[in-house]
């Protein structure tokens, strides 16, 4: 049996430290938001890198270190061929989607379904969007807490509040669902951008210090490379050919049509596109994406191979689990990783997952109060109501969304693993979507085009599950059958579409905007070197602790040493980052 360094004081410190940085970036995010512009969209001044690594690090949350770490663990090389592949849906987005973004002029995700098709399709998506929305923050915080409440070591515990016993499990679904509410509530888009950055450069740290400190153990007295070469060896027949889902061509086209999907017109996608400054800054945000995203899964995927030999009965380790295979990262992080090291895999886990939920409601937000109460107040008022009322509503929005989110995740049932639960919930929503992709690359189609093609995608997918057909594949059942009733109704519908009719208007100038390129005002502005300094302020606060834990007692296995490197690692990032932007900011200039 494999001894586990439990987490202990050292590294609950470290997770209280990233709440409290966390929450202090949400406080530096509200000095950002003077206006609704500013809450929801970062006023259109959030620099491409900010911007890019909070898109690329949106597509990372526990998931990917549970449910999608399960799967690399019981497939082998499949992963790759899966977890790699929104690098090509992010150069979609460089060729094609980031610019018409761009150029579709919208304050809100949700504004585009007003000015493609109709205002009332706005209304049509908001109400149906409101429950699979809140379902996903419940999903990922629920997949979170398997991570959490693991490696706290608190999984089967209970706690006697007084008026209430939790389980440990519930507990951590409630603290970290609170955090994320708090920060997200007081700081809008620019605290989900900010607290991705964060994210990111805490993921990228943590899987570059484990990926080779995996292979060095698995490697024994032969270290790093010997330990390739027993993966090779001893891994279980057919390890490194594609097998199961990953083998099959139907699920690997569904796959596809749902990474295109997700990492080019999902809402929280477009918030990150309609950010930048510039319509080149799209590409510049979407190449970042596609390298980071072959790089960036690499690392995690290689050493859960790796731990397939390390844990080769790991439902021995973890036999409450319903996919025992789901904790074989965190198995990793507890055996080889020093404390310090620990809490700081731990918070980098916690910050992706409440970055991709923060996503969520933060657009959810957007459109409710943008695309629903506002209008709602003309009609009513006859006038706007005042951007402090608007961002009163926007910010009351969000914190029921993330309490409702919360309220989920206590009660989400453990169906078939958070693998595929996870594929069976996006793809039934994906056909939310597919009247978005096609609506923003064709614009021929009358107003009501895209209510009818949402509708019947999900009039398909509900009747088709109803029926039981194609039970054993409901990921490829939901994806193919959306995805082809959709686009046949989307274009069939074309076929009443009238260039004259006066309800066509807001198509003929959505088209034309389509067209023409944004003015971009081209000057220096001193508030994005402010927001890099800031993300390397909490580098050298990361990384000072991190230094300081190489004073703590350690073990042969798992040396305090990996907290020197990672602590040097990034104090040097925090260095450059303050080199760079030092240079660019000249206090003459005005923001």
């Amino acid at each position: 049996m494999p001894q586990f360094n439990t987490v202990n004081l050292l590294d609950y410190t470290l997770i209280a430290l990233y709440f409290g940085v966390i929450i202090w970036v949400g406080f530096y995010a509200a000095k950002q938001n003077k206006t609704t512009d500013e809450y929801f969209k970062g006023g259109g001044r959030i620099p491409w890198v900010i911007a890019g690594l909070s898109n690329w690090v949106s597509g990372y949350s526990a998931f990917m270190f549970v449910a999608a770490a399960g799967f690399t663990y019981l497939h082998g090389i499949g992963a790759v061929v899966l977890f790699t592949s929104a690098a090509w849906a992010y150069l979609a987005g460089y060729f094609v989607f980031g610019i018409r973004w761009r150029r579709a002029r919208i304050q809100s995700p949700l504004q585009f379904l007003s000015r493609r098709y109709s205002p009332s399709t706005t209304y049509f998506y908001s109400i149906t969007a409101i429950i699979p929305q809140i379902v996903a923050i419940g999903q990922g915080l629920y997949i979170l807490c398997i991570f959490i409440s693991t490696a706290l070591g608190f999984n089967e515990r209970t706690f006697d509040l007084g008026l209430i016993t939790l389980t440990g499990f519930q507990l951590s679904i409630i603290l970290t669902g609170t955090v994320m509410v708090v920060y997200s509530v007081i700081g809008g888009l620019w605290a989900a951008v900010l607290s991705d950055t964060v994210q990111a450069v805490i993921i990228t740290i943590m899987t570059i210090i484990v990926f080779p400190v995996s292979y060095i153990y698995l490697g024994g007295e032969g270290g790093l490379w010997n330990g390739f070469i027993r993966l090779l060896n001893e891994a279980p027949e057919g390890y490194f050919t594609l097998t199961g889902n990953a083998a099959n061509p139907w699920f690997l086209f569904s796959y596809a049509i749902n990474i295109i999907l997700g990492y080019n017109v999902a809402w929280a996608i477009v918030q990150r596109y309609i950010s930048v400054p510039k319509e080149s800054d799209t590409r510049k945000m979407a190449l970042l994406c596609a390298v980071l995203s072959i790089v960036g899964p690499l690392l995690w995927i290689l050493p859960v191979m790796a731990s397939r030999i390390i844990f080769p009965n790991i439902e021995t380790l973890w036999p409450s689990f319903a996919v025992p295979a789901e904790a074989s990262f965190v198995s990793l992080a507890l055996l080889l990783l020093p404390h310090g090291m620990i809490g700081f895999v731990v918070s980098a886990i916690l910050s992706a997952t409440l970055g991709q939920a923060n996503d969520a409601f933060n657009w959810l937000a957007a459109t409710l109060t943008k695309d629903i109460y506002v209008p709602a107040h003309r009609r009513i008022a006859r006038s706007d109501p005042s951007e402090k009322r608007q961002l009163l509503v926007g910010r009351t929005t969000m914190l029921v969304v993330g309490v409702l989110g919360i309220a989920v995740a206590l009660y989400i049932p453990k169906l078939g693993g958070a693998f595929e639960f996870a594929l069976q919930f996006y793809s039934l929503t994906a056909a939310f979507m597919m009247p978005v992709a096609l609506g923003i690359l064709y614009t021929r189609t009358p107003w009501w085009s895209g209510i009818a093609s949402c509708s019947a995608a999900i009039g398909i997918a509900l009747l088709l599950m109803a029926l039981g057909v194609w039970g054993e594949v409901p990921f490829v059942r939901n994806m193919l059958s959306e995805s082809i009733v959709a686009t046949i109704v989307f274009f069939g519908s074309s076929l009443w579409y009238k260039p004259d009719d006066p309800r066509n208007a807001s198509i003929r100038e959505f088209k034309r905007d389509l067209q023409t390129p944004t003015v971009d005002e081209i000057h220096f502005d001193r508030s994005g070197m402010k927001v890099y300094r800031l993300i390397g302020t909490i580098c050298f606060i990361f990384g000072g602790v991190l230094l300081t834990c190489i004073f703590v007692p350690s073990t042969d296995l798992a040396p305090a040493s990996i907290n020197f490197v990672a602590g040097m690692m990034l104090t040097l990032l925090g260095a450059g980052i303050f080199i760079l932007t030092r240079d660019r900011s000249h206090p003459s200039e005005e923001n």
